[in-house]
């Protein structure tokens, strides 16, 4: 089964989308955007951004990806994504840990029978 395809701008995206989106892209959109002809034959560009359960196509262009860049607090003078924000990102998306909630811990094991060494 395939995923949605949604083509938005940023400002309308959640801002858990746009979190994500910015521990994609810490050093800046510009250079990851993408050009192609929509359904009128006029080119656009877009920011591409895969999640689990959509594809994103993000609406922008290079000016529009310069200007979120400098009008957001998170990013620093350079236009990269400050290093307490990454930290902060990636402490709230690492899915990780989900990955590890199946594993005992050794203490929680029950043993029936006795083991000899």
């Amino acid at each position: 089964m395939s995923k949605p395809k949604v083509m938005t701008t940023f400002k309308k995206l959640p801002v858990e989308i746009q979190e994500q989106i910015k521990l994609a892209y810490p050093r800046g959109f510009e250079k990851f955007l993408i050009r192609f002809k929509n359904h009128k034959n006029k080119f656009i560009s877009a920011l591409p951004y895969e999640t689990d359960d959509r594809d994103y196509m993000v609406k922008m262009s290079v000016e529009e990806a310069q200007r979120i860049i400098l009008n957001d607090d998170d990013y620093n003078d350079s236009g990269h994504l400050k290093e307490k924000i990454k930290d902060s990102f990636e402490a709230k998306y690492d899915d990780s840990d989900d990955e590890d909630e199946d594993d005992l811990d050794i203490d929680e094991i029950e043993i029936d029978e006795p083991v000899e060494d």
